[in-house]
């Protein structure tokens, strides 16, 4: 079993509010949440209105498996989050 962590932080250009915040991201854990290995949470800049990073975890029976689904959630972070990607980093845990 492979378990890997991805962080990804996110600058929201124009948010001035928290539920601003909420809505623009709120699609995140929707998206992501619902699927059988990966677990996903806002992990830090809770109270910031136009910052934000999530936490994605990632459990797979193989390398390949935690790689593509990585890249699917990448994928998704660039091109349908409503913020700019500001940074990426991951770990094996």
């Amino acid at each position: 079993m492979i378990l890997e962590l991805m962080t990804a932080e996110f600058r929201l250009e124009g948010c001035y509010s928290l539920k601003d915040k909420r809505k623009r991201l709120s699609g995140l854990r929707h998206r992501f949440g619902n699927a059988t290995n990966i677990a996903v949470c806002e992990s830090d800049y809770h109270d910031v209105h136009d910052r934000s990073e999530w936490t994605f975890v990632v459990v797979g029976n193989s390398q390949a498996v935690v790689e593509k689904t990585f890249a699917v959630i990448e994928d998704r972070l660039v091109n349908s989050v409503d913020a700019m990607l500001l940074g990426i980093e991951r770990e094996a845990l």
